[in-house]
């Protein structure tokens, strides 16, 4: 779980996705059409991959990808990103964790 809030806190903002996961594709592609630059790391290409899997189980994700952290805080899968956009709040959570600027 530790390594899991490490990583989540390398970039204003992290996704842990899988390569083939539409879904974390999807997100990410959002994120990005914002301007911010993501690190995302891919459950299924990472060595230590099914570790990250248990650990993001243990924060109590819901589903395993995608997983987005914004500004050191774990916000949540697409439903929790979705939500936010939804509501004009992901912009606004990107412009505080400095992933973009206006």
């Amino acid at each position: 779980m530790e390594m899991v809030m490490k990583l989540g806190a390398q970039s204003p903002v992290v996704i842990f996705s899988r390569s083939t996961c539409c879904i974390s594709h999807s997100i990410e592609t959002l994120i990005r059409n914002f301007g911010a630059n993501p690190i995302v790391y891919e459950l299924d290409r990472v060595q230590n991959g099914k570790e990250l899997e248990r650990a993001l189980v243990e924060l109590g994700c819901q589903q395993i990808v995608p997983v987005v952290f914004i500004g050191n805080e774990l916000v949540g899968g697409s439903n929790e990103i979705m939500s936010l956009n939804i509501r004009g709040k992901l912009k606004q959570l990107l412009i505080k964790a400095n992933a973009i600027w206006v």
